[in-house]
């Protein structure tokens, strides 16, 4: 394979988080798919990105750390939600970004019983050992709320699960601890990585709020980063993202959003079927995290 033509993915869940494929299903696919380099890049964890690091061989994709961690907007944006914030090329062993990340995984944790009481509240009757079960594991996020939802036949499908009961806004939604942004690129950096502010196209601003200004901010926090190549991105919007990141002196970044059977259509590598994120971009990430290290 001639990596310098092929294509990359550095937006992959695993069933360390909300994916349904494990890390060497991950990475035996990716390779099937031709994919020149990877990266896992689970909800506030590591544990998939670890178990591949211990698996991996020669052959095959170019592998890198990273993690995708839920952070709270910087104070005056009105913007919807959270947004996420991509790590890459860190230390996964870091302890204090371990800390970090045990934090987050705790907020989901107590979130997802008061998510089923509001629920049952609404006449939808189910258990947290049953969600468990069908999704094989014990970390459970609201895609295996919704997924069990359409099994037990209260949605049609995950979607419509969030559209009407999960997402924010929606009568069984739960807010939880994010952490400031600030923080969350400091944790990356020291432990290595570059921070990359995921899927922009997706965040929802209220009225008052602007894109530009956020990555302005952040790039003052150290924002190393613009995922401008995604699933869920327009050409006009990739192009505005890399106008974005090359007047902030970015990084650009992409990936697939891949959660294999969690959202079907969504595919390795290739997105809805039109994704190519370039393997130049792995190189020149590749290049910053080396003039991270040799400066310190």
């Amino acid at each position: 394979m001639d990596c310098k033509s092929g294509k990359i993915d550095l937006h992959i869940h695993s069933n360390a988080s909300d994916g349904s494929l494990a890390p060497a299903q991950i990475l035996s696919q990716a390779a099937a798919c031709g994919l020149a380099a990877i990266s896992i890049t689970d909800h506030d964890t590591v544990a998939g990105v670890k178990t591949a690091l211990e698996i991996r061989r020669s052959q095959g994709p170019a592998f890198i750390s990273g993690v995708e961690i839920s952070a709270e907007f910087p104070p005056g944006f009105n913007a919807a939600g959270s947004m996420h914030l991509l790590g890459y090329g860190f230390d996964p062993y870091n302890q204090p970004l371990a800390e970090l990340l045990e934090k987050q995984q705790q907020s989901r944790v107590r979130r997802n019983p008061r998510i089923l009481e509001k629920l049952a509240d609404l006449g939808i009757d189910m258990h947290m050992a049953d969600i468990a079960a069908e999704a094989r594991k014990d970390e459970i996020a609201r895609p295996h709320i919704a997924a069990h939802m359409v099994k037990k036949g209260y949605a049609a499908s995950i979607d419509d699960a969030f559209d009407r009961f999960l997402a924010k806004g929606q009568p069984a939604y739960v807010d939880r601890f994010r952490i400031n942004p600030e923080e969350a690129i400091f944790h990356i950096h020291q432990s290595g990585g570059v921070a990359v502010l995921a899927h922009p196209g997706l965040l929802v601003f209220k009225p008052g709020g602007e894109l530009e200004k956020l990555v302005a901010a952040l790039t003052a926090m150290g924002l190393d980063g613009l995922e401008a190549y995604y699933s869920g991105h327009s050409p006009a919007q990739t192009a505005a993202f890399e106008a974005l990141a090359e007047k902030y002196g970015l990084l650009l970044t992409g990936g697939s959003d891949f959660h294999g059977d969690i959202n079907p259509e969504i595919r390795m590598g290739k997105g809805a079927g039109n994704l190519h994120v370039p393997y130049e971009l792995f190189v020149r990430l590749c290049r910053a995290l080396t003039e991270r290290t040799s400066t310190g």
